[in-house]
C-alpha cells in the first residue's frame, strides 16, 4: 500500500505541479504561445490511455504493466526535467501522462485484487485522500522549486521518491492471475483515445479558441460520431477494452455519471478557490495554500471515516448519499461569499465542502469493483476513473467559462487604461485604488455564482445515487484474483484480507 500510494501521489502531483511554474517555463523555452499544452498533453495522454490500461491489466496481470508504466512515468519525468524547447517538453509530458495513467487505474484496480470487497472502501479512501493533498501541494512544490531551485526538478523530484515506489512494488505486490487471453482491442482502445482527445481539446482549449469557431465545433461533431462508432466496435472484439455487459449494469452507468459530476465539482473547488483567495483576498499562492488547508483536513479525514464506515457495515449507499449532500452544502454555501467574508467563515464553509468531496470518489470506485467479477476489474477500474478524469476536465473548463463570462459582464464599465483587462481577473492590480474595490467585488460574486451553477449537476449525480444498489459483498463472495506465494494456500488461493 505504501507503494501505492507514492505512485498515485506522483501521478496526482504531476496533474498540478507545472501550473505556477508554467510562466517561467514559457520564459526560459521561449513558448508562450504554446504553453497551455505542458498541462494539457499530460492530461489528454493519461485519460487516453485509462481504459487501454485496466483492460490489458485484466488480460495480461496488472504488477507487470503496473511496474511498466511507472518505469516509463520515471523515464519521461527524466525527459521533461532535460526538455531543450517547449516541443521536447510537450512530447516528454504526453509519454508521461501515459505511464501516469497506467499507474492510477492499475492501482485502483491492484486494490481491488489484493483486498477484499467489504475493505476495499477503507483502503481506497487512502488514494481520494492522496488527490486532495497533491491538489494543495502541488502548486505550492511547483512555486519553491520555480524560485529557490529550477522548474525542472518539478519533474525530477519524481526520480527518487518513485525509485523508492518502484523498489517495493517490485518486492511486494503480488503476482495478479492472467485472466482470459485474447486479440487485444486496439481498435476499441484507439477510437476511445479519440474520444477522450476530443473531449479535452474541447474543454481545456473551447474558450481559447472560441465555442463558436469551427475547430471546436468541428471537435464537438467529430467526437459524437466517434462516440457512435465505438458501440458496434466493441459489440465485434473478443476482449472489449470496454464490455458492453457491463454498461447493461445500472451500478456501473450510475457511478460512472456520479463520478463524473462529483469530480466536476471538485475541480471547479480545488483549482479556483485559491484563485479567489489570491484575487480577491491579496494573499500569496503559498498562503492560499495554507487558506485551503481545512478542506483539505475535511477531505482526509472524511475520506478515512468513509473507509471504516463502508468496511464496518458494508453499506455504502448511505455514505455516498451523506457525501452528496455535504458536498451540495458546501457549494450553497461558497455561492454566498463576497469580497470581504470573514477568514473564519471561509474556514467553515471550506471544511464541510472539503467532508462531503472527500467522501464520494473512493466509495464510488468501490461500489463499481464490487459489482463486477474479479476478471473485469481493471476495466471497471478504468471505467470509473476515464469518467472521474473527463469530469475534472470539464468542471474546470466550464466554472472557468461562467466565472470569467461573470467578471466580464460585472466589470464592463471599468476604464481599461493602465493595462486593465476585464477578461482576465488577474490584472484587477492595476486598476487605481478607487475602482480595485469594484473589481474585486465583480469577481467575488461572479466565484460565488460560478458555484451555485454547478449545484444542479451534483443534484442530478445525489438524486442518481437514491437508485444505486451497491452490492454487500464478503471477502468470500468474490476471489481476490491474485497469487502471492508467500500467503497462498495449497490451491493458490489468497485468504481474504
Amino acid at each position: 500500500m505504501s507503494a501505492l500510494v507514492l505512485a498515485v501521489l506522483l501521478a496526482a502531483l504531476d496533474q498540478t505541479i507545472v501550473s505556477t511554474a508554467l510562466p517561467r517555463i514559457a520564459q526560459d523555452l521561449t513558448g508562450f504561445d504554446d504553453i497551455a499544452w505542458v498541462s494539457a498533453a499530460y492530461l489528454l495522454a493519461s485519460t487516453a490511455v485509462t481504459p487501454l490500461w485496466g483492460k490489458l491489466g485484466d488480460m495480461f496481470g496488472r504488477k507487470r504493466l503496473y511496474l511498466a508504466s511507472t518505469t516509463l512515468f520515471l523515464i519521461a519525468s527524466v525527459a521533461c526535467g532535460l526538455a531543450r524547447n517547449l516541443p521536447e517538453l510537450i512530447g516528454a509530458r504526453v509519454l508521461q501522462g501515459v505511464g501516469g495513467g497506467g499507474m492510477i487505474v492499475l492501482t485502483f484496480a491492484l486494490v481491488g485484487d489484493i483486498v477484499a470487497p467489504r475493505e476495499r472502501g477503507r483502503y481506497q479512501s487512502m488514494f481520494g485522500s492522496v488527490y486532495g493533498v497533491a491538489s494543495i501541494v502541488g502548486p505550492l512544490l511547483g512555486g519553491v522549486f520555480t524560485d529557490q531551485l529550477s522548474w525542472r526538478w518539478a519533474f525530477l523530484v519524481n526520480l527518487p521518491v518513485g525509485a523508492v515506489a518502484l523498489v517495493i512494488a517490485a518486492r511486494a505486490l503480488p503476482v495478479s492471475v492472467r485472466g482470459a487471453k485474447g486479440r487485444v482491442d486496439y481498435a476499441g482502445a484507439l477510437v476511445l483515445a479519440a474520444i477522450a482527445t476530443g473531449l479535452i481539446l474541447v474543454t481545456s482549449f473551447g474558450e481559447r479558441w472560441g465555442w463558436g469557431s469551427p475547430a471546436i465545433i468541428g471537435l464537438i461533431v467529430a467526437t459524437v460520431a466517434l462516440g457512435a462508432l465505438l458501440v458496434p466496435v466493441e459489440r465485434r472484439a473478443a476482449a472489449p477494452v470496454l464490455p458492453p455487459a457491463m454498461f447493461a449494469s445500472r451500478t456501473v452507468v450510475f457511478s460512472s455519471l456520479i463520478g463524473f459530476v462529483a469530480n466536476a465539482a471538485m475541480f471547479a473547488v480545488l483549482v479556483y478557490l485559491p484563485t479567489y483567495l489570491q484575487i480577491v483576498h491579496g494573499v500569496s499562492a503559498t498562503f492560499s495554500g495554507i487558506h485551503m488547508l481545512p478542506l483539505v483536513a475535511g477531505l482526509v479525514v472524511s475520506q478515512s471515516l468513509a473507509g471504516r464506515w463502508s468496511a464496518h457495515t458494508g453499506r455504502l449507499r448511505p455514505i455516498l448519499l451523506t457525501g452528496l449532500l455535504a458536498n451540495l452544502a458546501g457549494l450553497l454555501l461558497l455561492g454566498t461569499i463576497g469580497a470581504v467574508t470573514d477568514t473564519l467563515v471561509l474556514s467553515a464553509y471550506f471544511l464541510i465542502t472539503g467532508v462531503g468531496i472527500g467522501m464520494v470518489p473512493m466509495v464510488v470506485l468501490t461500489t463499481v469493483q464490487n459489482s463486477v467479477p474479479a476478471a473485469d476489474l481493471g476495466a471497471a477500474s478504468a471505467v470509473v476513473t476515464f469518467a472521474r478524469s473527463i469530469g475534472a476536465a470539464f468542471g474546470v473548463a466550464v466554472f472557468g467559462a461562467l466565472l470569467n463570462t461573470g467578471f466580464v459582464d460585472r466589470t464592463h464599465g471599468l476604464p481599461t487604461s493602465g493595462g486593465f483587462d476585464a477578461a482576465r481577473p488577474d490584472t484587477v492590480s492595476l486598476l487605481p485604488a478607487a475602482l480595485r474595490d469594484t473589481a474585486l467585488d465583480a469577481f467575488a460574486h461572479a466565484t460565488a455564482a460560478g458555484y451555485l451553477w454547478i449545484t444542479p449537476a451534483l443534484a442530478v449525480g445525489t438524486l442518481l445515487a437514491l437508485f444505486l444498489k451497491p452490492a454487500r459483498r464478503t471477502g468470500q463472495e468474490q476471489g481476490t484474483g491474485v497469487t502471492d506465494p508467500a500467503n497462498a494456500d495449497a490451491k493458490g488461493t489468497v485468504p481474504a484480507a
